[in-house]
């Protein structure tokens, strides 16, 4: 993966950083039910843009630099996320066989197995959430909570829902919006906010953040819709034009390239602006931003 610029440390230093932590939360394969093990593994340990850490990190250099517990959110929020992608791509859902350059978990393993591997990583992201941060109780309720809900019914899961309830229809663009802002955004936006909840940030501070979380999750998302137009299977580790196939809704189907483009650089401005309002160092959220919404994969 490209990192946001190659001369912006410390995110190479944070991937790898994040890659060894991420790496003793999961159980080795040999440990038994070992062939659930080796599909969790498999899927989470795949790399991958590693955005959402990369946030968490970002963003806790920002309201505290010595804060601690980061490792605990940036993996709840990365487990979270690698659950969501193994199910996405089940038959039952987008029915995918490429993710990250290589074989689905259903593919590589079979589906019950990847169905489990999903639900048993969703767990662990709560287990580690919970038995990590090492803060009061009612700032871990807090984090707890607030990432049930972003994956839930209110988030992801239900964006995911509403996503495959609208194939095939035309949509406006504002609904189109919403369901990206709940599928997609809602866990970036957790990925921002975490941190500022963990240091007792201001009403100010958190709003601001969540605006930029909003900006920049959306932002993430046309730019995937424009890459699905736009890019190929190389560098994707996916296979480009699946939406169109699935007569999806999407920001270039909807209003076009062009226009989808110019909406992307409209919300980096939007972010850009937020962070302007915050106190601190804020070049690393500035940089992930311009990374999200211009990448080539």
């Amino acid at each position: 993966m490209k990192t946001p610029s190659e001369a912006d440390e410390p995110f190479a230093a944070w991937q790898r950083h994040f890659e060894t932590v991420l790496d003793q939360h999961l159980l080795p394969e040999t440990c038994e039910p070992s062939r659930l093990h080796q599909a969790m593994r498999y899927s989470a340990l795949s790399g991958g843009k590693r955005i959402r850490p990369l946030l968490v990190y970002a963003s806790g250099q920002l309201v505290n630099p010595g804060l601690g517990s980061l490792d605990a959110i940036a993996c709840a929020v990365e487990l979270i996320h690698a659950y969501s992608l193994i199910h996405d791509d089940l038959p039952a859902m987008d029915d995918d066989d490429l993710r990250r350059g290589r074989a689905t978990c259903h593919l590589a393993f079979d589906e019950a197995t990847a169905i489990l591997a999903g639900d048993a990583l969703q767990a662990l992201a709560f287990r580690i959430l919970a038995g990590n941060v090492q803060t009061l109780p009612r700032i871990t309720i807090r984090l707890v909570s607030e990432l049930a809900q972003a994956c839930g019914s209110s988030g992801m899961a239900g964006g995911q829902m509403m996503d495959l309830q609208v194939t095939g229809r035309s949509l406006d663009i504002a609904v189109l919006e919403h369901i990206h802002e709940l599928k997609t955004g809602a866990l970036i936006r957790y990925a921002v906010l975490a941190p500022g909840y963990l240091a007792g940030s201001d009403s100010a501070t958190l709003d601001a953040l969540a605006h930029y979380g909003r900006c920049v999750g959306l932002g993430f998302q046309i730019r995937d819709d424009i890459l699905d137009v736009i890019g190929d299977s190389a560098s994707l580790g996916k296979n480009p034009h699946a939406d169109a196939e699935r007569d999806k809704p999407t920001f270039p189907a909807l209003i076009g390239l062009d226009a989808s483009h110019k909406r992307a650089g409209m919300l980096l401005d939007e972010a850009l602006e937020c962070l302007g309002r915050i106190k601190g160092d804020t070049r690393s959220l500035a940089s992930l931003a311009e990374h999200m919404v211009s990448r080539d994969c």
